[in-house]
């Protein structure tokens, strides 16, 4: 499908949610968009991503506030709020940051609920492209239960699909490259919204600009795998993921059911990687202001879970805080390699909580992450027969960046509690 090369490899990025919940400012996105830009963007990484309610002028944290005033515009369609956002003054919209970022080399994105503003709809305003009103296109039953934003929309209505329409060709007139759709691709009141999901698509397809499009949030429904495919390029196969080992815990078995759907252009997404600095002006996930609770373990975990699945990998903590540590696990080429250039991920083998993932590459090598998703060290171990390769081979530790020998028809390493040792296995 045409859309699956504009997301070739899984996308990278930063999404302003993990720190900022849904009052991030302008200064804030451009300033870790120069970060991306100077320290991570030789690495690939280069999606920068407005999260939730940049339409209120009053957000404050992560905590939705019911009911309030939202900027639109005249066609029923939420535009940023100008004292936050600055340069969307004089209707301008998000068009001079997307400009800022893509002067940085790097592509600009933005979250966006399903439907229309509710206020929209109560004042009953126009449809860009229709004789139908806000009112007359809306599905009022159809509401999301975390957020009172929005109704979602009626697609029996033709205005249903003009108001899409009408959305994207706004975001292509701001030069948006990602867009991440939320209440869509599993809603707590009414499973996944397949209809929405398709008259995005084909407005996305009618708006002359190429869009990543990002489903959120999950767990995904796996029995609707193709209809997401046919799509979109990634969709969150879990709730909200934060900086709980239970959570990361939980992932190995989604990640082992969706493995068989990764391919080109269809990214199962296991959410955005909480490291460094987060919660600032986020209260989700059980934290406030914080460094992630993560271990420096969990973190290798985490990183080398979603590397060799191929997740897409959306940094979520305040980058221009980084330690050393935290830029090293962004920036491990070797790390990296394998997520943009791995294929035929899956689990191998799981024994008491001792997890083994492999993956090879077009060269002929094979990589092999044992995980000790256990509460203390313990021995992991695999055969090059349950990899389904020959030996010997040389084996190379990818986070250490050092070669380690040889090894004939096996390898067995002893690894810390939630920890991982992540190897490449390569011809001699």
């Amino acid at each position: 499908m045409n859309h699956h090369r504009i997301a070739a490899t899984p996308p990278m990025g930063w999404n302003s949610w993990d720190c900022y919940g849904a009052a991030v400012r302008e200064e804030e996105i451009r300033a870790n968009a120069d970060y991306m830009a100077r320290y991570l963007k030789p690495y690939g990484w280069e999606y920068v991503v407005v999260d939730i309610q940049w339409s209120e002028p009053g957000a404050v944290s992560s905590a939705y506030r019911p009911f309030v005033p939202l900027e639109t515009d005249a066609y029923s369609r939420l535009i940023p709020a100008v004292n936050r956002f600055p340069s969307s003054a004089g209707g301008k919209g998000f068009k001079p940051l997307a400009d800022y970022v893509h002067g940085l080399g790097l592509k600009f994105g933005i979250h966006i609920m399903r439907g229309i503003p509710r206020q929209a709809v109560h004042a009953n305003t126009p449809i860009l492209g229709s004789d139908e009103g806000a009112r007359d296109i809306a599905h009022p039953n159809s509401i999301c239960p975390w957020n009172t934003d929005m109704y979602g929309l009626d697609p029996s209505k033709a205005g249903a699909q003009a108001y899409y329409d009408s959305l994207f060709r706004l975001y292509a007139e701001w030069e948006v490259d990602f867009v991440k759709v939320d209440d869509i691709a599993a809603s707590r009141l009414y499973g996944i919204h397949a209809e929405e999901i398709a008259m995005i698509r084909r407005a996305i397809d009618r708006c002359g600009r190429e869009m990543v499009l990002s489903l959120s949030p999950g767990p995904a429904p796996l029995e609707y795998a193709d209809h997401f495919a046919e799509n979109a390029n990634m969709w969150r196969m879990t709730d909200d993921f934060w900086d709980i080992w239970p959570l990361l815990y939980n992932m190995f078995e989604r990640c082992e059911q969706w493995a068989p759907y990764v391919k080109e252009g269809c990214w199962p997404d296991c959410d955005m990687l909480p490291l460094g600095h987060l919660g600032i002006r986020s209260v989700d996930g059980g934290g406030a202001d914080r460094w992630t609770r993560f271990t420096k373990d969990e973190q290798l975990t985490m990183m080398s879970l979603w590397a060799i699945f191929r997740s897409p990998l959306m940094m979520g903590g305040e980058m221009r805080d980084n330690d050393e540590w935290t830029l090293g696990l962004l920036t491990n080429e070797e790390v990296l390699y394998v997520h943009r250039h791995g294929r035929g991920a899956n689990q191998v083998s799981r024994d008491q909580d001792r997890v083994v993932w492999s993956a090879t590459d077009a060269q002929g090598n094979a990589y092999a992450a044992l995980f000790n998703a256990t509460d203390e060290p313990a021995l992991v171990s695999t055969s090059f027969a349950q990899l389904g390769i020959d030996g010997p081979r040389r084996v190379r530790n990818l986070w250490a960046r050092q070669d380690e020998g040889v090894a004939e028809e096996s390898i067995a390493y002893t690894v810390p509690a939630h920890g991982v040792k992540l190897v490449q296995l390569a011809s001699l």
